[in-house]
């Protein structure tokens, strides 16, 4: 349902935030320091008034076509993009592809929890970056790792895990790779990562053809090291938001025997920040 008020409020806040420099336009001398009416109607191909309808809440719902156009001309962020197509009672756009980008943020956090073992991956696995610690247990990282076709194709770091608790793992896999192809169906490695799987894998097969859509939890994973022997850990997965990164951290429990070997991993730890190079 669309909410007249609202989009209008904000298509009036967005025009007289938009100095006429960023649109490529004189600046002149102006009563507010935002665009025209007309200049916006002229960028968008739209009328002027009909413009003026929509900022008066007077217009039938807009377009698809017609608020892209407004976001496009007033420069909007992905999320104020999204308030935009939302107010006008339409659906915000779908993503074409899934991002990659590691904010600096994100970078720190990794940097500064040697005490952890810390991953970042994509939404569909793939490896971005990783800390010392990290690689001390499961390897340097490569930019073709990803850890859904590990685990399917029996190439990745081996935990000892039953088989009701690998099944979960595949199962909660299958299911996020699935609800990121349909938050971005125009990303070609999505696509083509489901091929590969299919064709590496018939369970995977099975259980990508079952449309199942479950949550990952909090798990507890045992590695066994070649180093420290078998070290058990808790498994925790963060979403980042904005970017829809996933990140992955390992950590003992204090004053266990785990926490011992997992101290001695971070000894050998001594690399700085690895990074596949994204």
């Amino acid at each position: 349902m669309s909410e007249p008020g609202v989009f209008s409020t904000l298509l009036r806040s967005w025009r007289d935030r938009l100095p006429p420099s960023a649109a490529g336009l004189p600046a002149g001398p102006r009563r507010t320091p935002g665009l025209r009416r007309e200049e916006v109607a002229m960028l968008a191909g739209l009328s002027v008034d009909y413009l003026v309808r929509l900022e008066q809440g007077r217009a039938d719902r807009p377009s698809d076509q017609v608020v892209g156009a407004l976001a496009r001309v007033l420069q909007l962020s992905d999320r104020e993009r999204d308030q935009l197509y939302i107010a006008a009672g339409l659906s915000a756009p779908l993503p074409r592809v899934v991002p990659t980008d590691i904010p600096g943020s994100v970078r720190r956090l990794v940097e500064r929890l040697p005490d952890a073992a810390v991953g970042v991956y994509t939404s569909y696995w793939k490896l971005l970056i990783a800390n010392a610690t990290w690689v001390a247990i499961l390897g340097e990282v490569d930019p073709d790792r990803n850890l859904i076709y590990e685990e399917f194709s029996g190439s990745g770091i081996c935990s000892v895990r039953t088989p009701a608790e690998r099944d979960d793992l595949r199962r909660s896999l299958v299911s996020d790779l699935r609800a990121t192809a349909i938050r971005y169906p125009a990303d070609p490695t999505v696509r083509d990562l489901v091929a590969r799987l299919e064709t590496v894998s018939d369970v995977f097969g099975r259980m990508w053809a079952q449309s199942v859509m479950v949550e990952e939890q909090p798990k507890v994973k045992t590695f066994v090291h070649p180093v420290v022997g078998p070290v058990t850990l808790d498994c925790d997965v963060f979403t980042v938001v904005g970017s829809d990164l996933r990140v992955l951290a390992y950590t003992a429990a204090p004053g266990s025997e785990d926490a011992v070997r997992f101290d001695r991993l971070r000894a050998l730890a001594e690399r700085p920040l690895q990074h596949s190079g994204t």
